[in-house]
């Protein structure tokens, strides 16, 4: 990134704040050796996990146990160029233990797409980056005209 080109690097719990605040975020996963991107809604437990549901007989249930994934979220202004988008990345696992499954009951988002039997996708925060657009710029640093 170079200086003074719009972007502000955001710190991790920036980037946490504005992910909390956004209803819709897409998890990149590997399918067939190529990255898939689904949208999905989600939460976040107390430590910055993304926490999402699926059902359980979904490819993406069965791709995305134990596997690195990256989970990104974003919010845009048209009409003052602004936004931010953040990234989580770690490894995304099903929750199994029920000690575990009934702590989560409490802060998991229920699944848009209801399925009859669902798994709870937990998403460690192992690196958490973001960026916030400052508003009006342009590639010549020109706000644009009304």
């Amino acid at each position: 990134m170079y200086p003074n080109d719009g972007f502000r690097e955001l710190g991790r719990h920036e980037c946490l704040r504005l992910l909390a605040t956004a209803p819709i975020g897409r998890i990149v996963y590997t399918r067939q050796a190529l990255p898939a991107v689904v949208p999905v809604n989600f939460g976040l437990d107390s430590d910055g996990a993304v926490l999402l549901r699926t059902s359980t007989a979904s490819e993406l249930a069965r791709a995305v146990d134990g596997a690195v994934v990256a989970f990104e979220a974003d919010a845009a202004d048209v009409d003052t160029h602004s936004g931010w988008s953040v990234v989580v990345t770690g490894r995304a696992v099903i929750v199994t233990d029920r000690a575990e499954l009934d702590r989560l009951e409490r802060v998991a988002p229920r699944s848009w797409a209801p399925s009859p039997e669902e798994v709870l996708v937990r998403i460690e925060p192992e690196l958490v980056t973001g960026r916030e657009l400052v508003g009006g710029r342009t590639m010549y640093g020109l706000r644009p005209s009304a």
